[in-house]
């Protein structure tokens, strides 16, 4: 992997985030692809365990905004970025969170294994 790839994927990956796109976002990923969601979760493990996270997660999130900074591949081929997010999450207002992947890719530039860390601001409801 390349940085250049890695930051192709990241791109796909966040606009699929962004537009709610549970098809485009499942498609990223094997089929057989690990999703470690946090260090202290249970991996999340296939298109369908995948599936069912992502439509969990954006059930309650609106208005979402991805970046990203690729980092670093390791000498085992592996992407290191930094990422970002916003989004609007009800009735709590507007949330950021920020954090960092680790991203392997197969041949064809899908993910074969994810592992995310993340850090998240308090809401701000502009009260």
């Amino acid at each position: 992997m390349t940085l250049e790839e890695l930051d192709r994927w990241l791109d796909v990956y966040g606009r699929a985030w962004e537009r709610q796109d549970v098809d485009g976002f499942v498609a990223c990923f094997t089929e057989d692809a690990v999703y470690h969601w946090g260090p202290y979760s249970e991996p999340i493990r296939g298109h369908a365990g995948i599936r069912a996270a992502t439509e969990h997660a954006l059930s309650d999130q609106e208005d979402v905004h991805f970046g990203h900074e690729p980092l670093a591949i390791t000498p085992d081929g592996r992407g290191i970025a930094r990422w970002w997010a916003s989004m609007r999450i009800e009735p709590a207002g507007t949330t950021e969170m920020e954090g960092i992947f680790l991203v392997t890719l197969d041949a064809d530039g899908r993910c074969t294994d994810f592992r995310e860390w993340w850090n998240t601001r308090p809401a701000a409801t502009g009260q």
